[in-house]
């Protein structure tokens, strides 16, 4: 499997998020709009494969496949250059400002969230026969999942927000495994392996993926769904996107970038 050890994947780290911050906008926006739509039809795929055979588990197993496919693309999620593009400030890349990285941090948002609204559109007509009949049993799960996690969370009030905050870093802690684990390995099984672990951990357990909720959410108000834009904003998008942030620098890029690049001076004995 050709294994890096962390030393080198952390630097390999740094560097990506180096030349994601420089990248063109055109290349920035056109991947990220791929990363959107492929992690939207995972997303679609995961959840038929529920409704169909009645077992939730399957389908978390089963939805890594898309997100494996985008990054041997070389596609970017929102959620990886979260955990990327921090660092190579940290390490004091030349030319590397906070300002450029929120400037990609827009790009990679707009072209998530265009990929992922596509896909929810196209998904929506078949699901409806061209918006001819009431949604399948595939878009009205998919509709529900939306209410519920968005008036559900708003029934709680500040509990609910706290809880959807953590539910979102708790994701992008684990979904940032799944970008680092794509660099520990030089073959594709092994960058598959690596990935397919935490990002099937991550659906399991009903965590809040900032991107995934991109497709979700407008689908399931095309579809129907009895919220608001501003619920889906307010009780979802916003605290997720943020907890992602604070989940992925924090519990990731950072505990890998000190520990393993810039470490502590070693403990002396004498």
């Amino acid at each position: 499997m050709s294994y890096l050890i962390p030393s080198e994947f952390v630097t390999k780290m740094v560097d990506a998020g180096e030349s994601k911050i420089f990248m063109a906008t055109r290349d920035a926006l056109i991947r990220a709009y791929m990363a959107g739509a492929i992690l939207a039809i995972a997303a679609v795929f995961a959840v038929t494969v529920s409704v169909q055979t009645g077992s939730p588990i399957l389908g978390a197993a089963l939805f890594p496949v898309g997100f494996c496919i985008l990054y041997l693309m070389g596609f970017d999620l929102l959620t990886g250059v979260f955990v990327l593009t921090p660092l190579a400030l940290f390490d004091r890349r030349l030319g590397v400002t906070g300002g450029a990285i929120l400037k990609h941090w827009g790009i990679i948002f707009l072209g998530n969230f265009l990929g992922a609204l596509t896909v929810a559109f196209l998904m929506a007509i078949v699901f409806t026969y061209g918006f001819s009949v009431p949604p399948n049993d595939v878009g009205q799960v998919i509709a529900h999942i939306g209410e519920d996690r968005t008036l559900g969370y708003k029934e709680y009030g500040a509990a609910g927000m706290l809880t959807i905050f953590i539910r979102a870093v708790l994701c992008n802690w684990m979904v940032s495994l799944g970008v680092v684990g794509a660099m520990i390995s030089t073959s594709v099984s092994g960058k598959v392996i690596a990935m397919w672990m935490p990002v099937m951990l991550f659906f399991a357990m009903g965590f809040e993926h900032s991107i995934v909720n991109m497709f979700l959410f407008p689908s399931a108000l095309i579809m129907g769904g009895n919220f608001s834009v501003m619920d889906y904003l307010i009780w979802n998008e916003i605290p997720v996107v943020l907890g992602n942030l604070v989940g992925g620098i924090s519990l990731t890029g950072l505990t890998l970038y000190t520990t393993h690049l810039r470490t502590g001076p070693k403990r002396s004995f004498n």
